[in-house]
């Protein structure tokens, strides 16, 4: 004797009515959990696509019921597939009385198999006219209301399979987030950079800022790091021969989360050899601007009602200059730290103890200038300080070859010219793992197999981390990072 299965439990009236219509057809021997596959000829786009040739075809569609219409014996019916809806037409005269009769007793959100003919109706429809129908799969709880869809974001983002069933826009968004992956992903392979993948699991907590994700492997008995960032293994990569790799992947960070963060995210870390900041900047300038034309079919995009033009050349500025300018402190004055946090202190401005000059700068540019910079800027030659990896400016000590990318005022990559100096390394290295420590990172410690890689010699080499969340927020026009990513980070329920 089969196994049964006790479906007894307490249910909404609407999903009651639906599970009775399951166990009517499990009685009867036709449950469609028992279908094990559909031959689909068409997704619903083709065949629009293609009337002319396929009008009065055979075809079959397969997809989800989202709207039906009865009129007596015969039906219209709407089927969402992976390319759209398409207007099935259901008459009891062609696939029989019984046949029709268990087509009325569908449920909206069923997924059902038709096989057709292709037609185009009297108000110009392009449709199947249905020959058989078969239930494939039965929608247990009823969808929301087809006039004003799924409307709780909470619930959008923790069933995202509802929202893309209910909202089409949402499936255009990740369809649009693929082709923005690939578009990266065709560029930077056409300009010779090899795609690796590095470990995502690390023995060492590193960055002075970014607190990581903390796990413990059993047999090796140690504790384990998620990554925060890809870059001291691209490099190690660097100096062991190939000179331009990239990685597109997840980061973790154990952070806030706000509309343009969330705990893990997908970043795209490259580094080229022999090549210094400038070329990075026109190395992400034109992976930015290549990447919108080929998604977007232009380098001008609408985010948020403002205009975003991608259109070379975009202004690179100092970080001191434009502090300055907006805040009139300037940089340069200050001959310690002391005097940096005085000056903050002096605009009611909080700092912490241990802040720098560097994070005194970094602290007034995200309070007067950030909000500000809407179209693509560069800014340029951050204070050594808050740049442990990058290259110092041989004009000046106090500054390195580094730049951030700013637009819609928000930071959307950070690259520099990559330190390649094994002893300054080893120093700012230490400085890191103090201040980490200071933050609570007890196993902070000194990444002693990267200075050793640098002891064998890193070429002259630029580097760049670009956030792929934010670029295609950006190109989708959506506000916030939870729109972009299909199942974002939540707070579990009860």
């Amino acid at each position: 004797m089969s196994e049964q299965i006790d479906r007894s439990q307490d249910f909404s009236e609407q999903e009651g009515i639906r599970r009775a219509k399951l166990q009517e057809l499990e009685a009867q021997g036709a449950s469609p959990y028992l279908q094990t596959r559909f031959e689909r000829s068409h997704l619903s786009q083709a065949i629009k696509d293609n009337i002319e040739q396929l009008n009065g075809q055979p075809v079959s569609i397969a997809g989800r019921m989202m709207t039906r219409r009865v009129m007596g014996k015969a039906s219209f019916a709407h089927i969402l597939d992976g390319e759209g809806r398409i207007q099935a037409y259901i008459k009891r005269d062609d696939i029989g009385q019984d046949a029709y009769q268990a087509f009325k007793n569908y449920d909206l959100g069923d997924i059902l198999g038709i096989t057709g003919t292709a037609f185009i109706t009297q108000t110009g429809e392009v449709s199947v006219h249905a020959k058989e129908v078969a239930l494939l799969s039965k929608c247990l709880k009823p969808l929301p209301d087809k006039w004003h869809g799924l409307q709780d974001v909470d619930l959008r983002y923790r069933q995202r399979y509802l929202d893309m069933i209910v909202n089409p826009q949402v499936r255009d968004t990740f369809i649009k987030r693929t082709a923005i992956i690939n578009a990266i992903r065709r560029f930077c392979d056409s300009r010779g950079f090899l795609e690796v993948d590095t470990p995502i699991l690390h023995t060492l907590e590193i960055g002075a800022a970014a607190r990581p994700f903390k796990t413990h492997h059993n047999t090796l008995d140690i504790d384990m790091f998620l990554r925060v960032e890809t870059e001291l293994y691209l490099k190690r990569l660097i100096v062991g021969g190939f000179d331009r790799v990239y990685e597109l992947g997840r980061i973790f960070r154990n952070e806030g989360m706000s509309p343009k963060h969330n705990p893990e995210f997908t970043s795209i870390e490259m580094y080229q050899a022999y090549a210094d900041y400038e070329d990075i900047m026109n190395l992400c300038e034109d992976l930015i601007r290549e990447t919108a034309i080929a998604v977007n079919g232009s380098a001008k995009v609408m985010y948020q009602g403002k205009e975003v033009d991608f259109t070379s050349p975009w202004p690179r500025v100092s970080m001191a200059e434009i502090v300055k300018q907006e805040s009139g402190i300037d940089f340069f004055e200050w001959a310690d730290d002391a005097q940096a946090r005085a000056s903050l202190k002096e605009r009611h401005i909080p700092v912490e103890p241990h802040f720098t000059r560097g994070d005194c700068l970094a602290e007034l540019f995200d309070r007067y200038v950030e909000a500000k910079l809407v179209q693509p800027t560069f800014i340029v030659d951050y204070p050594v300080e808050i740049s442990p990896l990058a290259k110092r400016k041989p004009s000046d000590p106090r500054l390195t070859e580094r730049f951030e990318l700013f637009i819609v005022g928000a930071e959307f990559a950070n690259g520099f010219s990559e330190l390649n100096d094994p002893i300054d390394q080893r120093a700012r290295f230490e400085r890191q793992v103090a201040e980490r420590i200071k933050l609570g990172g007890t196993n902070a410690s000194v990444d002693e197999d990267y200075v050793n890689a640098l002891e064998y010699g890193l070429p002259p080499t630029g580097g760049i981390g670009i956030g792929v969340d934010r670029l295609i927020m950006l190109l989708t026009d959506n506000a916030s990072i939870r729109d972009v990513l299909l199942f974002p980070t939540m707070k579990p329920q009860g």
